[in-house]
């Protein structure tokens, strides 16, 4: 049931998540759902555990940064699959078990790799800030696509006011070159600004 509640949000977003459609795409009464979960709020719930369960958490096989930044990467992914989840997750009232489950793990991996208390704090609050801020900003932007940014960019740039503008133009610029030219996406290159920054803080602390 909640693997179907998934693909409806996929599909349509998650105002297009309801119970009778649920129940539509799995050939039963809505009410005959309510024997599963409790209410709206409740298979809400569970849809957000079922996403976080598909993030990677940080390896002990690995040194620290690799394990948080393959972490990192994988639940920025993993929301991007599913649009509708980051939003939602800083919407619901309950914690998820598996989220709980990556939020010590993190913490821990901070702690073993040698940030005291205090660092670990700070450190886990811009990494979680940046997976769900930068993600957030990503699924609300008005195209999905590079093609569709590109297009969106041509069109904007022909009544610009370039003489006035002339940094905002070399930056719309980029955005139609070639995507990424050292490999980093956005997101990755404000993720390893971040460890780097915190692997100097702890160094020298």
């Amino acid at each position: 049931m909640l693997r179907a509640a998934i693909t409806l949000a996929d599909e349509g977003g998650i105002d297009a998540l309801s119970m009778r459609k649920l129940g539509q795409e799995l050939g039963v009464e809505a009410m005959s759902l309510y024997n599963h979960v409790t209410n709206k709020d409740d298979l809400l719930a569970g849809i957000v555990e079922l996403v976080a369960s598909e993030i990677e958490a940080p390896s002990d096989a690995v040194d620290w940064k690799t394990a948080i930044s393959q972490s990192a990467m994988s639940a920025h992914s993993v929301l991007l699959r599913h649009r509708w989840a980051a939003g939602l997750t800083m919407r619901v009232t309950s914690v998820s078990s598996a989220r709980l489950r990556w939020h010590e793990c993190v913490l821990r991996t901070l702690r073993e790799a040698g940030f005291s208390a205090d660092l670990t704090h700070h450190a886990y609050h811009a990494l979680e800030s940046h997976i769900m801020g930068f993600t957030l900003w990503q699924v609300s932007l008005p195209f999905e696509t590079r093609a569709e940014l590109q297009d969106m960019a041509k069109g904007f740039l022909r009544d610009f006011p370039a003489d006035d503008h002339p940094y905002l133009l070399e930056h719309i610029q980029q955005h139609l070159g070639e995507s990424n030219p050292d490999g980093r996406t956005e997101f990755e290159f404000g993720l390893d600004l971040i460890l780097d920054g915190l692997e100097r803080l702890r160094d020298t602390a």
